[in-house]
């Protein structure tokens, strides 16, 4: 019985991984064909970059301002509390701006997508869809795809630079640095690489966050009780993945660029 079951999990863990790569890959494939739903995409961005900015501003803002405190108090023990606004801006443009921003975004969209799609599976509203021609996949999910990658882009961005705001005001306010040393430090030692590693996370972030919502919204199964559970995969999945696809990307940054 155990490998029987073990069995059975494997076989359902590979279709699982199938099906969301043909969806994501159909989705996709659907920016190239027409008709055009740019009503759609204008709506998800505001819903998801808009209803988003409370949330990544004062999460970067307060992040910021920790980051300022941390690293001051340990750098002060060698010295060298100066660098205060060059960590904080490596750690919020290299690491912490893209991922908190792309969990925050994936615990507010990823789950809205998973439960508003989930229900309209479960009301038949899908079925009935595709009863009139329309392709489910290119009028829901596929705005939702690009919206999100586009959005949390610029999210990320307005992130960061809310971060190293919040920093400087508590180094400035709070330690009694030099305003323009903080600021001379946070972008004087930023390179290429470390702007371009900011800016590549929240791209593949936004994909696997938008794919994973719309995979489980598309798959509720079981009722209400069914879009509550695909809601909860969302955002677990979801969150579990940025984590793991940042790694990755550190990793390849590191070998790429050395830093």
């Amino acid at each position: 019985m155990p490998i029987a079951s073990l069995d059975t999990t494997a076989k359902k863990g590979v279709a699982a991984v199938q099906d969301y790569s043909l969806l994501s890959a159909r989705a996709l494939g659907n920016l190239f064909r027409r008709p055009f739903y740019y009503a759609d995409l204008v709506n998800q961005a505001d819903l998801i970059g808009v209803g988003s900015l409370p949330i990544v501003i004062l999460t970067g803002f307060f992040l910021g301002g920790a980051l300022a405190l941390q690293s001051s108090a340990t750098l002060s023990q060698f010295g060298a509390a100066a660098f205060t606004g060059q960590l904080v801006s490596f750690s919020m443009i290299k690491e912490i701006g893209p991922v908190i921003t792309a969990l925050m975004v994936s615990g507010r969209n990823a789950s809205g997508m998973a439960s508003e799609l989930g229900s309209m599976v479960v009301t038949e509203q899908i079925d009935a869809m595709r009863a009139l021609g329309t392709d489910p996949l290119k009028k829901l999910v596929m705005p939702r795809i690009v919206s999100t990658i586009v959005m949390l882009f610029f999210l990320t961005i307005l992130s960061d630079a809310v971060g190293i705001l919040g920093g400087g005001c508590v180094a400035v306010f709070m330690l009694g640095q030099d305003a323009s040393q903080y600021l001379h430090n946070a972008y004087q030692s930023l390179r290429f690489a470390d702007i371009a590693q900011g800016l590549i996370k929240p791209l593949i972030f936004g994909f696997v966050l938008s794919t994973i919502g719309c995979y489980y919204g598309m798959n509720t199964r079981g009722g209400t009780q069914g879009v509550g559970r695909a809601t909860t995969q969302a955002v677990v999945v979801s969150s579990v993945l940025i984590i793991a696809s940042d790694f990755i990307i550190i990793r390849l940054m590191i070998g790429l660029f050395g830093r």
